[in-house]
Protein backbone atom coordinates (compact mmCIF):
# COMPACT_ATOMS: atom_id res chain seq x y z
CA UNK A 1 0.00 0.00 0.00
CA UNK A 2 0.91 3.44 -1.31
CA UNK A 3 2.10 6.01 1.59
CA UNK A 4 -1.22 7.88 0.81
CA UNK A 5 -3.16 5.37 1.02
CA UNK A 6 -1.56 4.53 5.23
CA UNK A 7 -2.52 7.93 5.48
CA UNK A 8 -5.99 7.58 4.26
CA UNK A 9 -6.21 4.22 6.19
CA UNK A 10 -5.26 6.37 9.43
CA UNK A 11 -7.80 8.59 8.75
CA UNK A 12 -10.46 5.93 8.24
CA UNK A 13 -9.85 4.22 11.23
CA UNK A 14 -10.01 7.34 13.22
CA UNK A 15 -13.54 8.66 12.46
CA UNK A 16 -14.74 4.89 12.53
CA UNK A 17 -12.69 2.88 15.82
CA UNK A 18 -11.69 6.19 18.06
CA UNK A 19 -14.96 5.46 20.25
CA UNK A 20 -14.84 2.10 20.25
CA UNK A 21 -10.95 2.07 21.30
CA UNK A 22 -11.52 4.69 23.60
CA UNK A 23 -14.20 2.58 25.17
CA UNK A 24 -12.42 -0.23 25.03
CA UNK A 25 -8.76 0.96 26.90
CA UNK A 26 -10.89 2.59 29.40
CA UNK A 27 -12.11 -0.38 30.71
CA UNK A 28 -8.75 -2.03 30.36
CA UNK A 29 -6.75 0.58 31.96
CA UNK A 30 -9.64 2.42 34.56
CA UNK A 31 -9.72 5.66 33.89
CA UNK A 32 -10.83 8.57 31.48
CA UNK A 33 -7.67 10.48 31.47
CA UNK A 34 -5.15 7.16 31.03
CA UNK A 35 -7.26 6.15 28.14
CA UNK A 36 -7.21 9.22 26.62
CA UNK A 37 -4.00 9.60 26.22
CA UNK A 38 -3.21 6.19 25.46
CA UNK A 39 -5.42 6.80 22.48
CA UNK A 40 -3.67 9.81 21.61
CA UNK A 41 -0.38 7.67 21.40
CA UNK A 42 -1.90 4.38 19.55
CA UNK A 43 -3.09 7.08 16.98
CA UNK A 44 0.06 8.66 16.93
CA UNK A 45 2.23 5.23 16.63
CA UNK A 46 -0.21 4.52 13.50
CA UNK A 47 0.56 7.34 11.47
CA UNK A 48 4.17 6.47 12.15
CA UNK A 49 4.52 2.73 11.60
CA UNK A 50 1.26 2.31 9.07
CA UNK A 51 2.97 3.91 6.06
CA UNK A 52 6.20 2.31 6.98
CA UNK A 53 4.92 -1.20 7.62
CA UNK A 54 0.87 -1.40 6.11
CA UNK A 55 -2.19 -1.65 7.52
CA UNK A 56 -2.83 -4.24 10.54
CA UNK A 57 -5.19 -7.03 9.27
CA UNK A 58 -7.59 -5.62 12.44
CA UNK A 59 -7.16 -2.13 12.83
CA UNK A 60 -9.12 -2.25 16.17
CA UNK A 61 -7.47 -4.55 17.55
CA UNK A 62 -3.96 -3.05 16.79
CA UNK A 63 -4.70 0.49 18.28
CA UNK A 64 -6.32 -1.14 21.57
CA UNK A 65 -3.05 -3.21 22.53
CA UNK A 66 -0.90 -0.52 20.96
CA UNK A 67 -2.40 2.19 23.18
CA UNK A 68 -2.81 -0.34 26.29
CA UNK A 69 1.27 -1.35 26.23
CA UNK A 70 2.64 2.14 25.35
CA UNK A 71 0.57 3.61 28.47
CA UNK A 72 1.79 1.13 30.57
CA UNK A 73 5.49 1.76 29.32
CA UNK A 74 4.63 5.36 29.81
CA UNK A 75 3.96 3.89 33.56
CA UNK A 76 6.49 2.25 34.11
CA UNK A 77 9.38 4.93 33.31
CA UNK A 78 7.54 6.89 36.45
CA UNK A 79 9.32 6.67 39.47
CA UNK A 80 5.87 7.73 41.39
CA UNK A 81 4.63 4.64 40.20
CA UNK A 82 7.26 2.01 41.22
CA UNK A 83 4.74 0.62 43.92
CA UNK A 84 2.48 -0.26 41.29
CA UNK A 85 4.26 -2.77 39.89
CA UNK A 86 2.66 -5.79 40.14
CA UNK A 87 -0.19 -4.16 38.83
CA UNK A 88 1.09 -2.53 36.15
CA UNK A 89 2.21 -6.31 35.19
CA UNK A 90 -1.08 -7.60 35.34
CA UNK A 91 -2.14 -5.13 33.08
CA UNK A 92 0.54 -5.86 30.55
CA UNK A 93 -0.52 -9.39 30.53
CA UNK A 94 -3.10 -10.08 27.42
CA UNK A 95 -3.85 -12.97 29.45
CA UNK A 96 -5.23 -10.88 32.74
CA UNK A 97 -8.00 -9.04 30.76
CA UNK A 98 -11.12 -10.13 32.44
CA UNK A 99 -14.05 -11.87 30.35
CA UNK A 100 -16.80 -9.36 29.05
CA UNK A 101 -20.31 -11.15 30.87
CA UNK A 102 -22.39 -12.28 28.11
CA UNK A 103 -25.22 -10.02 28.20
CA UNK A 104 -23.05 -7.27 27.10
CA UNK A 105 -20.27 -7.58 24.91
CA UNK A 106 -19.73 -4.05 23.49
CA UNK A 107 -17.55 -1.69 25.36
CA UNK A 108 -18.99 1.25 24.33
CA UNK A 109 -22.16 -0.02 25.80
CA UNK A 110 -19.98 -1.02 28.75
CA UNK A 111 -19.14 2.83 28.96
CA UNK A 112 -22.69 4.03 28.13
CA UNK A 113 -23.95 2.63 31.40
CA UNK A 114 -20.52 3.47 33.74
CA UNK A 115 -21.08 6.76 32.60
CA UNK A 116 -24.70 7.03 33.47
CA UNK A 117 -24.06 5.48 37.15
CA UNK A 118 -27.15 6.71 39.23
CA UNK A 119 -24.20 8.18 41.82
CA UNK A 120 -23.95 11.03 39.11
CA UNK A 121 -25.90 14.15 38.55
CA UNK A 122 -27.73 13.65 35.88
CA UNK A 123 -27.08 16.49 33.46
CA UNK A 124 -23.38 14.84 33.94
CA UNK A 125 -23.79 11.82 32.99
CA UNK A 126 -25.60 12.80 30.17
CA UNK A 127 -22.59 15.49 28.85
CA UNK A 128 -20.13 12.75 29.99
CA UNK A 129 -21.32 10.25 27.51
CA UNK A 130 -21.94 12.40 24.60
CA UNK A 131 -18.30 13.58 25.07
CA UNK A 132 -16.44 10.43 25.94
CA UNK A 133 -18.63 7.61 23.88
CA UNK A 134 -20.74 9.91 21.11
CA UNK A 135 -17.24 11.89 20.41
CA UNK A 136 -19.26 14.89 20.82
CA UNK A 137 -17.49 18.33 20.91
CA UNK A 138 -18.34 20.42 23.79
CA UNK A 139 -19.84 23.11 21.21
CA UNK A 140 -22.03 20.11 19.87
CA UNK A 141 -23.70 18.98 23.24
CA UNK A 142 -24.29 22.62 24.28
CA UNK A 143 -26.19 23.23 21.20
CA UNK A 144 -28.15 19.79 21.58
CA UNK A 145 -28.98 21.36 24.76
CA UNK A 146 -29.70 24.88 24.32
CA UNK A 147 -27.21 25.99 26.58
CA UNK A 148 -23.84 27.46 27.00
CA UNK A 149 -20.20 25.01 26.24
CA UNK A 150 -18.82 26.46 29.32
CA UNK A 151 -21.14 24.96 31.21
CA UNK A 152 -21.41 21.56 29.31
CA UNK A 153 -17.66 21.35 30.06
CA UNK A 154 -18.38 21.92 33.94
CA UNK A 155 -20.57 19.34 34.00
CA UNK A 156 -18.23 16.40 32.38
CA UNK A 157 -15.17 17.92 34.75
CA UNK A 158 -17.09 17.41 37.53
CA UNK A 159 -18.64 13.97 36.58
CA UNK A 160 -15.04 12.95 35.96
CA UNK A 161 -13.84 13.89 39.13
CA UNK A 162 -16.95 11.75 40.87
CA UNK A 163 -16.05 9.00 39.26
CA UNK A 164 -12.36 9.74 40.23
CA UNK A 165 -13.16 10.55 43.57
CA UNK A 166 -15.23 8.27 44.79
CA UNK A 167 -13.76 5.70 42.66
CA UNK A 168 -16.83 4.43 41.00
CA UNK A 169 -16.08 1.17 39.30
CA UNK A 170 -16.06 0.61 34.78
CA UNK A 171 -18.61 -2.15 35.44
CA UNK A 172 -21.49 -3.90 34.00
CA UNK A 173 -24.41 -3.44 36.40
CA UNK A 174 -25.83 -6.62 37.43
CA UNK A 175 -29.45 -7.32 35.20
CA UNK A 176 -31.89 -5.87 37.96
CA UNK A 177 -30.12 -2.70 38.20
CA UNK A 178 -30.33 -1.94 34.16
CA UNK A 179 -33.83 -0.81 34.32
CA UNK A 180 -32.78 2.19 36.58
CA UNK A 181 -29.87 3.52 34.04
CA UNK A 182 -32.42 3.25 31.10
CA UNK A 183 -33.29 6.46 30.89
CA UNK A 184 -30.21 8.12 31.32
CA UNK A 185 -28.72 5.53 28.05
CA UNK A 186 -31.16 6.21 26.22
CA UNK A 187 -31.13 10.03 26.54
CA UNK A 188 -27.64 9.48 25.20
CA UNK A 189 -28.11 7.43 22.21
CA UNK A 190 -30.83 9.74 21.01
CA UNK A 191 -28.76 12.74 21.31
CA UNK A 192 -25.89 10.82 19.21
CA UNK A 193 -28.25 10.16 16.69
CA UNK A 194 -29.64 13.55 16.52
CA UNK A 195 -26.15 14.77 15.65
CA UNK A 196 -25.44 12.54 12.95
CA UNK A 197 -28.94 13.00 11.69
CA UNK A 198 -28.76 17.22 11.74
CA UNK A 199 -25.31 18.11 12.62
CA UNK A 200 -25.51 21.20 14.37
CA UNK A 201 -21.99 22.28 12.59
CA UNK A 202 -19.61 21.44 9.87
CA UNK A 203 -20.02 20.78 6.34
CA UNK A 204 -22.86 18.70 5.41
CA UNK A 205 -26.00 18.46 7.10
CA UNK A 206 -25.76 14.48 7.68
CA UNK A 207 -22.82 12.75 9.57
CA UNK A 208 -23.93 8.63 8.65
CA UNK A 209 -21.52 7.49 11.14
CA UNK A 210 -22.77 8.94 14.31
CA UNK A 211 -26.36 7.86 13.09
CA UNK A 212 -25.11 4.41 12.35
CA UNK A 213 -23.53 4.18 15.40
CA UNK A 214 -26.52 5.52 17.53
CA UNK A 215 -28.58 2.42 15.76
CA UNK A 216 -26.10 -0.22 16.54
CA UNK A 217 -26.09 1.12 20.34
CA UNK A 218 -29.86 0.81 20.00
CA UNK A 219 -30.20 -2.73 18.71
CA UNK A 220 -27.77 -3.89 21.52
CA UNK A 221 -30.00 -2.34 23.84
CA UNK A 222 -32.91 -3.48 22.49
CA UNK A 223 -31.68 -6.97 22.62
CA UNK A 224 -30.55 -6.93 26.23
CA UNK A 225 -33.81 -5.57 27.63
CA UNK A 226 -37.35 -6.26 26.50
CA UNK A 227 -38.56 -2.38 27.19
CA UNK A 228 -41.27 -0.48 25.19
CA UNK A 229 -39.25 2.79 25.17
CA UNK A 230 -35.81 0.92 24.27
CA UNK A 231 -37.97 -0.85 20.90
CA UNK A 232 -39.09 3.00 20.75
CA UNK A 233 -36.07 4.57 20.34
CA UNK A 234 -34.68 2.30 17.67
CA UNK A 235 -37.87 2.28 15.90
CA UNK A 236 -37.51 5.91 15.93
CA UNK A 237 -34.09 6.06 14.72
CA UNK A 238 -34.55 3.56 11.54
CA UNK A 239 -37.59 5.80 10.80
CA UNK A 240 -35.59 9.08 10.38
CA UNK A 241 -32.46 6.52 8.75
CA UNK A 242 -34.79 5.62 6.02
CA UNK A 243 -35.22 9.26 5.11
CA UNK A 244 -31.99 9.94 5.21
CA UNK A 245 -30.71 10.03 1.31
CA UNK A 246 -33.81 12.01 0.48
CA UNK A 247 -33.38 14.83 3.39
CA UNK A 248 -30.64 16.68 1.03
CA UNK A 249 -30.35 17.30 -2.70
CA UNK A 250 -27.26 16.85 -5.18
CA UNK A 251 -25.46 20.00 -3.50
CA UNK A 252 -26.17 19.42 -0.04
CA UNK A 253 -29.32 21.77 0.47
CA UNK A 254 -31.65 21.11 2.46
CA UNK A 255 -35.16 19.32 0.99
CA UNK A 256 -38.07 19.74 3.46
CA UNK A 257 -40.17 16.75 4.31
CA UNK A 258 -43.07 17.50 1.98
CA UNK A 259 -41.04 17.99 -1.04
CA UNK A 260 -39.05 14.89 -0.30
CA UNK A 261 -39.00 11.84 -3.12
CA UNK A 262 -40.29 9.32 -0.97
CA UNK A 263 -39.57 6.72 -3.57
CA UNK A 264 -36.21 7.20 -1.98
CA UNK A 265 -36.97 6.13 1.29
CA UNK A 266 -35.31 2.63 2.45
CA UNK A 267 -38.90 0.71 2.95
CA UNK A 268 -37.41 -2.20 4.81
CA UNK A 269 -36.19 0.07 7.90
CA UNK A 270 -39.53 1.41 7.80
CA UNK A 271 -41.11 -1.90 7.88
CA UNK A 272 -38.74 -2.75 10.73
CA UNK A 273 -39.47 0.40 12.47
CA UNK A 274 -43.39 -0.03 12.15
CA UNK A 275 -43.26 -3.86 13.38
CA UNK A 276 -40.98 -2.66 16.46
CA UNK A 277 -43.78 0.22 17.07
CA UNK A 278 -47.02 -2.49 16.73
CA UNK A 279 -45.28 -4.89 19.26
CA UNK A 280 -44.12 -1.76 21.80
CA UNK A 281 -47.99 -0.66 21.81
CA UNK A 282 -48.86 -3.97 23.09
CA UNK A 283 -47.44 -3.53 26.62
CA UNK A 284 -49.74 -0.48 26.95
CA UNK A 285 -47.22 1.53 28.20
CA UNK A 286 -46.71 4.97 26.22
CA UNK A 287 -43.00 6.50 26.57
CA UNK A 288 -41.78 9.63 24.89
CA UNK A 289 -39.78 7.56 22.62
CA UNK A 290 -42.49 5.41 21.47
CA UNK A 291 -44.83 7.96 21.13
CA UNK A 292 -42.50 9.70 18.85
CA UNK A 293 -41.75 6.83 16.75
CA UNK A 294 -45.53 6.75 16.35
CA UNK A 295 -45.65 9.77 15.34
CA UNK A 296 -42.79 9.22 12.81
CA UNK A 297 -44.56 6.21 11.27
CA UNK A 298 -47.69 7.86 10.33
CA UNK A 299 -44.92 9.94 8.38
CA UNK A 300 -43.44 6.97 7.05
CA UNK A 301 -46.62 5.31 6.14
CA UNK A 302 -47.74 8.08 4.03
CA UNK A 303 -47.80 8.30 0.32
CA UNK A 304 -47.36 12.22 0.11
CA UNK A 305 -47.75 15.17 2.80
CA UNK A 306 -51.61 15.52 1.68
CA UNK A 307 -52.01 11.79 2.36
CA UNK A 308 -50.98 12.21 6.12
CA UNK A 309 -52.86 11.57 9.05
CA UNK A 310 -52.20 14.96 10.77
CA UNK A 311 -55.55 14.58 13.25
CA UNK A 312 -53.70 11.20 13.81
CA UNK A 313 -50.07 12.79 13.92
CA UNK A 314 -51.96 15.90 16.38
CA UNK A 315 -53.46 13.30 18.77
CA UNK A 316 -50.23 11.50 19.04
CA UNK A 317 -48.61 15.01 20.45
CA UNK A 318 -51.24 15.98 22.83
CA UNK A 319 -50.28 12.85 24.27
CA UNK A 320 -46.63 13.46 24.30
CA UNK A 321 -46.54 16.89 25.94
CA UNK A 322 -48.77 15.59 29.04
CA UNK A 323 -46.34 12.66 29.23
CA UNK A 324 -42.77 14.80 28.29
CA UNK A 325 -43.90 18.47 28.52
CA UNK A 326 -41.21 20.66 26.85
CA UNK A 327 -40.52 23.95 24.65
CA UNK A 328 -39.67 21.67 21.75
CA UNK A 329 -42.57 19.17 21.56
CA UNK A 330 -44.66 22.25 21.72
CA UNK A 331 -43.23 23.50 18.66
CA UNK A 332 -43.10 20.70 16.89
CA UNK A 333 -46.96 20.06 17.74
CA UNK A 334 -47.66 23.42 16.42
CA UNK A 335 -45.83 22.36 12.94
CA UNK A 336 -48.30 19.43 13.09
CA UNK A 337 -51.07 21.36 13.97
CA UNK A 338 -50.51 24.00 11.16
CA UNK A 339 -51.07 21.57 8.98
CA UNK A 340 -54.07 20.14 10.09
CA UNK A 341 -55.85 23.63 11.19
CA UNK A 342 -53.80 25.52 8.95
CA UNK A 343 -50.96 28.83 9.19
CA UNK A 344 -52.95 30.67 11.37
CA UNK A 345 -53.48 28.31 14.49
CA UNK A 346 -49.87 26.99 14.38
CA UNK A 347 -48.21 30.72 14.55
CA UNK A 348 -50.55 31.20 17.49
CA UNK A 349 -49.30 27.47 18.86
CA UNK A 350 -45.46 28.41 17.85
CA UNK A 351 -45.91 31.69 19.80
CA UNK A 352 -47.39 30.09 22.67
CA UNK A 353 -44.59 27.38 22.84
CA UNK A 354 -42.01 30.75 22.63
CA UNK A 355 -43.38 32.62 24.74
CA UNK A 356 -40.97 30.95 27.98
CA UNK A 357 -38.09 32.24 26.44
CA UNK A 358 -37.03 28.02 25.98
CA UNK A 359 -36.80 28.58 22.71
CA UNK A 360 -34.92 31.77 22.21
CA UNK A 361 -31.49 30.63 20.66
CA UNK A 362 -32.92 27.44 18.55
CA UNK A 363 -33.20 28.59 14.93
CA UNK A 364 -35.56 26.16 13.90
CA UNK A 365 -38.05 27.63 16.44
CA UNK A 366 -37.61 31.22 14.74
CA UNK A 367 -37.79 29.45 11.21
CA UNK A 368 -40.61 27.93 12.05
CA UNK A 369 -42.14 31.33 13.07
CA UNK A 370 -40.75 32.36 9.79
CA UNK A 371 -42.52 29.95 7.35
CA UNK A 372 -46.25 30.29 8.93
CA UNK A 373 -46.01 34.34 8.65
CA UNK A 374 -44.55 33.65 4.99
CA UNK A 375 -47.66 31.35 4.56
CA UNK A 376 -49.90 33.94 5.79
CA UNK A 377 -48.55 37.24 3.46
CA UNK A 378 -47.00 38.68 6.69
CA UNK A 379 -43.52 39.30 4.73
CA UNK A 380 -41.80 41.83 7.04
CA UNK A 381 -42.84 39.91 10.16
CA UNK A 382 -41.26 36.98 8.37
CA UNK A 383 -37.92 38.48 7.36
CA UNK A 384 -37.35 39.30 11.01
CA UNK A 385 -37.79 36.19 12.20
CA UNK A 386 -35.52 34.16 9.38
CA UNK A 387 -33.00 36.86 9.78
CA UNK A 388 -33.08 35.86 13.90
CA UNK A 389 -33.27 32.07 12.07
CA UNK A 390 -30.19 32.96 10.50
CA UNK A 391 -28.32 34.88 13.44
CA UNK A 392 -28.52 31.75 15.18
CA UNK A 393 -28.14 28.61 12.46
CA UNK A 394 -24.69 27.28 12.28
CA UNK A 395 -24.64 24.61 9.90
CA UNK A 396 -23.85 25.64 6.48
CA UNK A 397 -26.85 23.71 4.43
CA UNK A 398 -29.26 25.25 6.93
CA UNK A 399 -27.84 28.79 6.55
CA UNK A 400 -28.66 28.30 2.46
CA UNK A 401 -31.81 27.18 2.77
CA UNK A 402 -32.70 29.98 5.21
CA UNK A 403 -31.16 32.74 2.74
CA UNK A 404 -32.97 31.13 -0.09
CA UNK A 405 -35.77 32.11 1.93
CA UNK A 406 -34.92 35.22 2.78
CA UNK A 407 -34.02 36.48 -0.72
CA UNK A 408 -37.37 35.13 -1.93
CA UNK A 409 -39.07 37.53 0.29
Amino acid sequence: MSEAGARAAVETAYRGEKRRVLATLIRLLGGFDAAEEALHEAFAAAADRWPREGVPANPYSWLVSTGRFRMVDRWRRQARLAGALPQLAALADPASEPAIPEHIRDDELRLIFTCCHPDLPADGRVALTLREVGGLTTEEIARAYLTRPPTIAQRIVRAKARIRDDAIPFEIPARAELPSRIESVLRVIYLVFNEGYAATEGPVLTRADLSAEAIRLGRLMAGLIDDPEVAGLLALMLLHEARRESRVDEAGDVVLLEEQDRSRWDRALIYEARGLIDTALKAGRLGPYLLQAAIAGEHGAALNTADTDWRQIVSLYDILILVDPSPVVALNRAAALSMRDGSEAGLAAVDRAMAGGGLDAYHLAHAARADMLRRLGRDGEAKEAYRKALDLARQPAERRFLERRLAAL
